[in-house]
């Protein structure tokens, strides 16, 4: 399918000469209002992702809130599990995971990401529907633009801000509830006592959320966005893209409903543009695949109305492969070969980091043990002429419940344990066990012998870690 040639746009000099400029001129897009299958599916996902993000920092759960990532305090708060710094792995994996999840979904159906899920997406298309409400429609914004400055105009353009500013704060207040309580966060908004990483965290992302969704719009998804460079890399010919069927829609014009367009030479395009009124990027997806397009379908959803009204059949505009369109395989056999060697490679990797992340994750053990040994006195001979050896246990107890921990230590035949055989922890607590252990001089073979300890919690949680230091003769 051939590829939209740039245009470089031409310009006049001072001189009234014609220039050719590297550099187009950004023209503002108004998109068109579409409905149908595929703009349900993007309503659904932005209220969705939004009900999510807006809602997520208000959920309680054992009276704290339920995800919170408290970077003073160093612990991560995901409803009933409390992640430590030590947890990093997991966070490692949920960067691999994603990242993998987003080669798959790209190799199988192109940029659904970009097209129903994408920050830049979901608040651009929050802020059109504000723009539509205060405004009007595509046409009616053209109008309002082009007149001069007004009354009508200043409340329509200073209420459409106001939306928009407001929904900014607000974004940007949640995002920082986020990483402080939310609710102290709300009580200190209110009484302007806000710290200054606060302060610049909320208006910093208000302000880039407003100028992103707001002025910015498609040219962050063209200019801005890594993702629409390399995607390429990510397609091949049976990968499902929005695609325009150039050999059912050659040659494409205008026409009256019932004339028998076939025998005029004409294809099923009326050439209506509409598929462009509605691009929120403003491409004509007749040239082919682009790197602009973000995999919305608002395009099909316009091509399909039109081909309705002239009793056409749909799907002049559709998701589909390359393969398909250029014939190779009918569209019946288009899920057949989304089981190709590649996204099956990605199935399987991708299901086998899951798998370990969910078995770790459900077995991990909540108590953490470090050995320290005492560097003053590495080893020493006791009063009852037993050797001596000197540890700091640091117990980090990163439950959400207290617990009383039972310390054994095992390895040397006759070994005992002098002092530090308990301590209690509170919840998400951390202490410092002083451990004063004894063997034998005869039982000690070696000038150092392996030695294990165990902690053990008392209660029925189960709760135990081993940690495995040296005893130095």
């Amino acid at each position: 399918m051939a590829e939209q040639k740039p245009v470089i746009p031409i310009i006049q000099n001072a001189e009234g000469e014609q220039d050719q400029s590297l550099y187009a001129v950004h023209q503002k897009i108004y998109p068109r209002a579409v409905s149908g299958v595929f703009n349900y599916w993007r309503v659904g996902l932005v209220l969705f992702t939004q009900v999510l993000f807006y809602g997520l920092p208000w959920l309680s759960w054992d009276e704290r809130q339920a995800v919170l990532f408290d970077l003073g305090a160093r612990k991560f708060y995901l409803l009933d599990w409390v992640f430590w710094p030590q947890d990093f792995i997991w966070l490692a994996a949920i960067l691999i995971i994603s990242a993998l999840a987003l080669f798959l979904f790209t190799a199988i159906a192109g940029r659904l990401w970009c097209g129903y899920a994408c920050p830049q997406t979901v608040y651009t298309e929050l802020f059109v529907w504000i723009e539509r409400w205060f405004e009007g429609d595509h046409n009616k914004q053209k109008k309002l633009n082009a007149v001069p400055w007004s009354a009508e105009k200043i409340m329509r353009r200073g209420g459409k801000h106001v939306a928009w500013v407001a929904l900014s704060l607000w974004t940007g207040f949640t995002f920082v509830g986020y990483f402080t309580p939310i609710t102290e966060l709300g009580a200190s908004f209110l009484a302007w006592t806000l710290g200054p990483w606060e302060t610049f965290w909320i208006f910093f992302y208000a302000f880039a959320t407003w100028g992103f969704a707001g002025f910015m719009r498609e040219q962050v998804c063209k200019y801005m966005c890594p993702y629409a460079r390399f995607q390429s890399v990510m397609f091949d010919q049976d990968t499902l893209i929005i695609t325009y069927d150039y050999q059912r829609g050659e040659s494409r014009g205008g026409r009256k409903k019932n004339i028998d367009y076939k025998a005029a030479g004409l294809g099923d395009c009326v050439d209506c543009g509409i598929c462009v009124q509605v691009c929120p990027t403003g491409i004509d997806i007749r040239n082919g695949l682009q790197y602009m397009c973000i995999g919305c379908a608002a395009c099909i959803d316009a091509c399909d109305q039109v081909m309705e009204k002239m009793n056409y059949p749909k799907g002049l505009i559709r998701y589909s492969t390359q393969n398909a369109i250029d014939g190779k395989y009918p569209d019946k056999d288009i899920v057949k070969h989304t089981f190709r060697p590649r996204t099956l490679a990605y199935m399987l990797l991708l299901s086998a980091i899951c798998v370990a992340f969910v078995y770790t994750l459900a077995n991990r053990v909540p108590l953490r043990t470090d050995v320290m040994r005492d560097r003053l006195v590495l080893s020493r001979l006791a009063d009852n002429g037993q050797i001596e050896n000197l540890y700091r246990l640091q117990v980090i107890n990163m439950d959400s419940k207290a617990h009383r921990y039972t310390i054994e230590a095992s390895g040397i035949q006759g070994m005992t344990l002098v002092s530090g055989h308990s301590v209690e922890i509170p919840a998400l607590g951390t202490e410092n066990v002083n451990v004063v252990l004894q063997a034998d001089p005869s039982a000690l073979k070696r000038p150092s012998m392996p030695i294990v300890f165990v902690i053990k919690a008392d209660d029925e949680s189960g709760i135990l870690r081993e940690a495995k230091s040296s005893f130095l003769k």
